[in-house]
This record gives C-alpha cells, sequence and structure tokens, in this order.
C-alpha cells in the first residue's frame, strides 16, 4: 500500500487531499445592515428539491461570516469558465475587501435583495432555515426561493489548487 494513504488524517495531509477534489466554484453573496458580502466557494451541495434546499459551508475566520449570519438570506452564483477574476476577488486573492470586491463583475439586486451576478451559469437566492457550527465553520442551510439561469456554457471549477474550465 502507498504509505500516503496509511497516513493518519491530519490537517496538511487533509487539505492536500481536498486539493485533489475537483469542485465547481461559486460566489456566496448577502446584503444585510453593513452592506454587501460575499466570499469564494466550493463547499456547495443539494440538499433536497422538494422543497429546493441547498448547504454551503463558510469558515468563520473570514470577515464577512458574520454578515452571513445576521443577514439570514444569501445568494450562491455559480461561475463561468470566464469568471475566474470574480472567483479571485471574492477568494481574497486581488486585495479587494468588502464593498470593492463587487467591483469585479456586473452584479444586480436578487428578488430577496441579496447581490447576484449578471452571467452567472445559475444564481440561487436562498432564505437561512438552518445554521450549524461545525469545527472551523458555520454550514448554513438555505431554501431556494428564486433562481436565475444564466446562458448555458462551461464552468469554472477548482482542483489542484489552481482554476480550470470545463
Amino acid at each position: 500500500m502507498d504509505s500516503v494513504t496509511d497516513a493518519k488524517a491530519e490537517a496538511g495531509l487533509y487539505r492536500e487531499a481536498m486539493s485533489r477534489l475537483a469542485s465547481a466554484v461559486h460566489v456566496v453573496t448577502t446584503k444585510g445592515e453593513e452592506g454587501r458580502a460575499g466570499f469564494t466557494a466550493t463547499a456547495v451541495v443539494s440538499v433536497s428539491d422538494a422543497p429546493p434546499t441547498l448547504l454551503v459551508c463558510l469558515n468563520r475566520s473570514i470577515r464577512s461570516a458574520a454578515a452571513f449570519r445576521a443577514s439570514g438570506v444569501f445568494a450562491v452564483n455559480t461561475l463561468r469558465g470566464d469568471h475566474e477574476s470574480v472567483a479571485q476577488a471574492f477568494g481574497g486573492r486581488l486585495s479587494l475587501n468588502g464593498e470593492q470586491r463587487f467591483g469585479v463583475g456586473e452584479w444586480h439586486e436578487g428578488r430577496l435583495g441579496v447581490p447576484c451576478l449578471a452571467g452567472a451559469l445559475a444564481s440561487f437566492e436562498c432564505r437561512l432555515v438552518e445554521l450549524r457550527t461545525i469545527a472551523t465553520h458555520d454550514v448554513l442551510v438555505g431554501r431556494v426561493e428564486a433562481i436565475a439561469l444564466g446562458h448555458e456554457g462551461p464552468g469554472l471549477i477548482y482542483v489542484g489548487r489552481g482554476f480550470c474550465v470545463l
């Protein structure tokens, strides 16, 4: 057996193994009393289609975490292949903070008042129905109340600590 396969599941090895999982890239946004906030996420999962529900994992250490806990609404914007700059802006790679991040991409207010990305493959506007804290993350469970579909096309994927188009 490969010795890496048999290694104890410690944080560094876990992060390396997770970097090998290809995942769709999303920007999750909200709007509250302090304005708009968002972050880049790959940990987004469908929970149910009846009622439409999805799950997002949010690192509690990011600046915008409190805004998501307080607002009660959020949008999951699934990125197209040509949205890498949006992913980088909301992932902290462009040294932009808060409202500055919304200068990358074209944004409009959705039905629930949350920022939605024009041209996203899909935008899911959600009402928070459950929040659980697990280790370093908040798990947000949202009931989808509105969906906007963009044009079909290749999506942005994150794998091996880099972006690719699929």
